[in-house]
C-alpha cells in the first residue's frame, strides 16, 4: 500500500530538498514538498506549522526539518497524522529513509590551484619537471616558478619551455622585472606580482598579471592598476594580499571582501601559504575554512606552497577543499558530511557499534579466531573464549594467550595499535584495515596501506588462536 509524504522546509533549502528526493528511489511512495513561508527551516516551530500549514494534501506522513524543535504528538493530533522530525541535514535524508543515497560528486570545482616551486633557481630543470609532476598528480593546475632576490635564474627560460612542454600552464614568481621579462617571453602564462609602479611589464608581454598592493595593505593601488588594464582590455588577477596572524590577518580578510564588494566580476587570487606556512596547526582545517572564504567570495584561483614538512599535503587539501565548498554551495548545503577527505584526525562518526552491540555479537561468537572493536568506552578484543575491554593494549596482552605464535601475536598487536589510536582520536576503527587519514595520505599511500593490511590478513587467518 503505497504513501503520501509532505516534506515541511524554508525557502532556501527547498530547491535542494527537491534534488535530494528526486534522486530517491522511494517505491510506490509518493512524496511533496512544502515551504512555509520562512527562508531557513531551522526557525520553523511547532506553532508556527501549525498556523501556516492549512492543507495537508492528504499526506499519510509529514516530515519536518531536524532543527525544528516543538511538540510533535500536538502536531500529529492536530493534522490526524503522523509528524516526524527528519534529519537535521538533507544530506541524511537517504539514510532516513534506509537508502544509500547517490554520492556527493566532487569531479567539478571552480577554483584553480597555483602550486609554487620554492627556491627553483637551485633546482635543475629535471628537478622542476619532477616537483611539478607530483603537484599536477596532487591536484595543481598552474606551476609556479619562486624565484629569489639576489640569485640568478640562469636557466628560467629552459625551466618555463620545459613545463610548458608538459602541457602545464607556468606562473613566474619574482620581484625582479628582468626575471618577469623572460618568464613572460619564454611563454608563462601568468606572472606574480606587478603593482602601478612596474605596469609597464605587461605591456611588455602577454603573460597575464597578478596585480598587488603597491605598498601592504594599499587597497587603492590595487585598483588603480585593476583600472588601467581593465581600460587597455587585458586580463589580470587581482590578490589584496592575505596576512599572517597578528600580522594583519583581519585586516587582509576585510580587504578581499571590500575588493568583491567594489569589484563584483572581478578576478581574483589569494595566496594562502601565510595562513598554512606560518600558522603551526593541521593544514586541513586550515585550508577547509580558507577555501569555504574563497568559496564564498568567489575567487576563482589560489597559491599554495609545501614548504614546512607540516604542510606538505596542501595541495591535496587544497584540491578537496575546493570540490567540497563548490558541491556545498551548489547544494545550498553547509560543507559537513559531503566528503570525510578533511578529516584526518578525527571523524564525524568514529564508533559504529555502542558496548551492548559489541557485547551482543560477542555472546554469539563459537570460534577461537580475535575480534577486536572500538567503542568509546574502550578497545574490545573478544572470541569464544573471553571478552576483554581496555585502553591498553598491553593490559589486553596478558588476556590472549599468544606468547607461543609469534605471527599471531605480531597481527594482534599491529590491529591493536591501530585501535589505541583510532580510540585515542575518534576514528573508525575496521579489524584488518588501515586507519583512514583522509587526503593527508596520497592514494599511492593509501593503496600500499590496503596491499599491506591483505597481506596482514592472511597472515592472521593461517595463525588462529
Amino acid at each position: 500500500m503505497s504513501e503520501h509524504l509532505l516534506l515541511l522546509t524554508g525557502q532556501l533549502a527547498e530547491g535542494a530538498l527537491r534534488r535530494v528526493m528526486d534522486g530517491l528511489d522511494l517505491g510506490a511512495t509518493t512524496w511533496s514538498v512544502r515551504p512555509l513561508g520562512v527562508k531557513v527551516a531551522a526557525l520553523m516551530t511547532a506553532d508556527l506549522i501549525r498556523r501556516r500549514l492549512t492543507d495537508t494534501a492528504g499526506a499519510d506522513r509529514i516530515i519536518i526539518p531536524g532543527r525544528c524543535r516543538g511538540d510533535l504528538e500536538a502536531l500529529s493530533r492536530h493534522f490526524g497524522c503522523p509528524v516526524e522530525r527528519g534529519p537535521d541535514e538533507l544530506m541524511d535524508l537517504p539514510r532516513y529513509f534506509g537508502l544509500a543515497g547517490r554520492v556527493p560528486d566532487l569531479s567539478a570545482y571552480d577554483v584553480r590551484i597555483f602550486a609554487e616551486i620554492v627556491e627553483a633557481p637551485r633546482l635543475s630543470v629535471e628537478a622542476i619537471l619532477e616537483q611539478a609532476a607530483a603537484f599536477r598528480a596532487d591536484g595543481a593546475d598552474v606551476i609556479d616558478l619562486g624565484c629569489l632576490p639576489d640569485t640568478p635564474f640562469e636557466h628560467l627560460d629552459a625551466s618555463v619551455r620545459a613545463l610548458k612542454a608538459t602541457g602545464v600552464l607556468v606562473s613566474v614568481d619574482s620581484m625582479q622585472p628582468q626575471e618577469l621579462l623572460a618568464g613572460g617571453r619564454a611563454g608563462a602564462d601568468f606572472l606574480l606580482s606587478l603593482h602601478e609602479d612596474n605596469l609597464w611589464i605587461a605591456d611588455r608581454v602577454a603573460a597575464c598579471p597578478v596585480l598587488v598592493p603597491k605598498r601592504p595593505g594599499d587597497l587603492p593601488s590595487l585598483e588603480r592598476a585593476m583600472a588601467r588594464l581593465e581600460a587597455n582590455g587585458r586580463p589580470y588577477l587581482a590578490d589584496p594580499i592575505l596576512d599572517p596572524i597578528h600580522f594583519g590577518f583581519a585586516d587582509s580578510i576585510m580587504r578581499y571582501h571590500r575588493l568583491r564588494q567594489s569589484h563584483p566580476t572581478a578576478p581574483m587570487l589569494m595566496g594562502v601559504g601565510n595562513l598554512t606556512e606560518l600558522t603551526e596547526a593541521d593544514t586541513t582545517g586550515i585550508n577547509a575554512i580558507l577555501m569555504g572564504l574563497v568559496s564564498e567570495l568567489r575567487i576563482g584561483n589560489i597559491l599554495t606552497t609545501q614548504v614546512s614538512p607540516h604542510c606538505r599535503s596542501a595541495i591535496r587539501e587544497a584540491d578537496r577543499a575546493r570540490r567540497i565548498m563548490h558541491w556545498a554551495r551548489q547544494e545550498c548545503s553547509l560543507p559537513r558530511q559531503i566528503d570525510g577527505g578533511l578529516s584526518a584526525i578525527h571523524e564525524r562518526a568514529p564508533y559504529p557499534a555502542e558496548l551492548a552491540d559489541i557485547r551482543a555479537l560477542a555472546a554469539a561468537i563459537r570460534d577461537p579466531n580475535y575480534r577486536i572493536q572500538v567503542s568509546a568506552e574502550g578497545i574490545h578484543c573478544f572470541n569464544r573464549d573471553g571478552f576483554h575491554t581496555s585502553d591498553d593494549p598491553f593490559a589486553l596482552y596478558p588476556h590472549l594467550g599468544v606468547e607461543q605464535d609469534a605471527g599471531h601475536a605480531f597481527y594482534l598487536g599491529v590491529e591493536l595499535a591501530r585501535a589505541q589510536i583510532a580510540q585515542q582520536l575518534g576514528k573508525r576503527y575496521v579489524q584488518n584495515q588501515p586507519l583512514r587519514w583522509g587526503c593527508v595520505v596520497s592514494s599511492a599511500a593509501t593503496d600500499l596501506s590496503q596491499d599491506h593490511s591483505a597481506g596482514t590478513t592472511r597472515q592472521k587467518r593461517s595463525h588462529k588462536h
